[in-house]
């Protein structure tokens, strides 16, 4: 049980979720935050909800509406609940809570299978223009970025990346891959999710339990989504977020496989820059923190690879 004070993100949270699910909340079962403030809670009437509260952008429209309209074509996720509420410069969302049965896998046992699924999931979204707004995306993936210097603005830090000169080494791997990401035809956008960790991503055994994180819906090329994914999408040594190599390769092949694709050389390239983007930021990120240093140094020498795949 907890008093109504338990969830101060938003004052009347609690009047809130009873005029919309039409029962109060009465257990709090868990609660995250980083960039949003994520509330596991039972109602009165015995259902489990999840609410989410974060700092309202104009692309969260879009990301509400791919959820919906994914859930209704049958993929494994969360279904809404309503729609996203407004409240000062926040926006609330609801959600049943997925039940994890005890035996929910969240690493992939098979590179293969989740960029099926990826695939699946970009086969089944609405076209780009069905849906609201989802741009700018977030910058992991944003390469190409209009912010006038090398590093886009990061998502869940104050610091500007540009502001912190180095390492040479990195500031010259993130050129690269920008350039080379430019020179390509990446072709036309489409519906993905561009944060396709386990964490995000569950499962029991080898079968989708349920995709998370729908604010990391994009509309960007299918290159780019696919070889982000390819990079992240994997557990390695209990940590999610860094695909080997091998692994890498094995996604992107089977990602075209399932597709119906066939990329060409540089297509494979440019998808294996769009990787090593990722890693680029997530190190850069890593080097003003205090303990950043073992991460910087795990990541360095898989980027100088990834750069050479992509031919950057």
């Amino acid at each position: 049980m907890f008093g109504e004070t338990a969830a101060p993100d938003i004052p009347f949270l609690f009047d809130l979720v009873e005029s919309r699910l039409g029962s109060r909340p009465r257990t709090e079962l868990w609660r995250w935050s980083h960039l949003s403030t994520v509330l596991a809670m039972e109602l009165a009437d015995r259902r489990r909800v999840v609410i989410k509260i974060r700092p309202f952008a104009d692309r969260l429209t879009g990301c509400c509406d791919t959820h919906r309209l994914m859930w209704l074509a049958g993929l494994p996720c969360a279904e809404p609940l309503g729609e996203q509420v407004r409240v000062g410069s926040r926006i609330v969302t609801m959600e049943t809570l997925v039940d994890d049965g005890g035996a929910v896998d969240g690493a992939v046992r098979s590179s293969a299978r989740s960029a099926a699924e990826l695939a699946r999931f970009v086969s089944i979204a609405p076209a780009v223009d069905a849906i609201g707004r989802l741009d700018p995306p977030p910058p992991w993936v944003w390469w190409n970025h209009d912010q006038g210097r090398l590093w886009p603005l990061p998502d869940d830090q104050p610091e500007d990346l540009n502001q912190y000169a180095g390492p040479d080494w990195l500031d010259d791997a993130a050129t690269r891959v920008r350039n080379r990401l430019a020179e390509h035809d990446l072709g036309a956008p489409v519906v993905g999710h561009c944060d396709w960790e386990a964490q995000n991503v569950m499962w029991k055994g080898d079968t989708l339990h349920a995709v998370h994180d729908w604010d990391s819906v994009v509309a960007l090329p299918e290159i780019v989504i696919a070889g982000a994914a390819a990079a992240v999408h994997a557990v390695v040594g209990g940590r999610p977020g860094e695909a080997t190599i091998p692994q890498t390769a094995e996604f992107i092949d089977a990602y075209q496989a399932a597709r119906g694709l066939t990329w060409s050389a540089a297509d494979r390239e440019a998808a294996w820059a769009a990787g090593a983007w990722v890693h680029c930021f997530n190190a850069k990120k890593a080097t003003l923190r205090s303990d950043g240093g073992p991460v910087v140094a795990r990541l360095a020498g898989g980027i100088e690879e990834r750069l050479r795949y992509a031919g950057a």
